[in-house]
């Protein structure tokens, strides 16, 4: 798995990475989502060695990254904060500016990261997402059936860590036949982690306060990404059933946009590798 890539553990100040980097190019910073790890991306960062040098890290809170400081406005758990850090370990392994594609939770930090940080972003991926704000706001009765979940993860009054941790295995899934037996091994790794199960909730606390205040303060201002964005997504998912065009809703959030579905499931990486990366491809070149 990555083979020709280099793991080490990073210290970035304000949190320890796991991150496995390869390739020669100019630099992509990989993302993932919830509830996996850098490792979701083992059959797409090779493809993409050729022409980049890829750098795929655990997210602050998830895999063998550091757990941050749980606070009471969750702030330590926010996108900002982890974006910050992405910029932290990219100067760390020399890389001023460079691109990034993220999925799921993974792309709400990386288009915080195009937000706060503009100067260091060249071009931006988004993969299963719209703005975390931009969900809240549409939020209806159709949203909140499909995605309970962020409401379940989000409140305190009964925290999900107690029904997750009785039976990981049971909640999260995951077939290694389809994962990959390395990936699979270090998903349950993560989600047998109880600091890094609530770290993982923490996230979608975050996203219930301070991340969608970060987005309506840059949608009441007019701020809009500067940088060139794809958008992809799943046809097999619900992200087009729920908001028809994903692209449409991103013009309201960024100046160059397109994008189009990739006919797959929602981890679009270990389902459709060859065309995740053939377009991410084409984008950056």
């Amino acid at each position: 798995m990555f083979e020709g890539f280099e793991l080490e553990n990073v210290n970035v100040g304000e949190a320890t990475l796991r991150v496995r980097h390869g390739g020669s190019g100019p630099p992509l910073v990989l993302l993932h989502g919830h509830p996996r790890t850098h490792t979701t991306w083992y059959d797409v960062a090779p493809r993409l060695a050729d022409a980049f040098t890829v750098v795929c890290p655990d997210l602050p809170g998830y895999g063998q990254s550091s757990k941050p400081e749980t606070t009471e406005d969750h702030s330590a758990h926010s996108k900002r904060a982890m974006a910050n850090d992405i910029v932290a370990l990219m100067k760390h392994l020399g890389h001023e500016r460079f691109a990034v594609a993220g999925h799921d939770r993974g792309s709400a930090v990386a288009y915080r990261l195009a937000f706060d940080h503009p100067e260091v972003v060249t071009k931006l991926a988004i993969l299963d997402g719209i703005p975390i704000g931009e969900h809240l706001s549409r939020a209806d009765a159709k949203f909140a059936q499909a995605w309970w979940h962020w409401f379940f993860f989000g409140q305190l009054a009964k925290p999900a860590e107690r029904v997750i941790n009785a039976d990981p295995d049971a909640w999260y899934g995951g077939d290694p036949a389809k994962m990959g037996a390395e990936n699979h091994a270090d998903f349950l790794r993560a989600i047998h982690d109880p600091e890094t199960v609530h770290a993982m909730l923490e996230d979608y606390r975050a996203g219930l306060g301070p991340d969608r205040a970060a987005d309506d303060d840059d949608k009441a201002a007019g701020n809009k990404i500067a940088c060139p964005v794809l958008v992809l997504w799943s046809s097999l998912d619900d992200l087009g059933e729920l908001y028809g065009d994903p692209v449409a809703v991103w013009h309201e959030w960024a100046e160059d946009v397109r994008g189009f579905a990739i006919e797959s499931g929602h981890h679009v990486a270990e389902e459709k590798p060859a065309e995740l990366a053939a377009a991410l491809r084409e984008f950056l070149a």
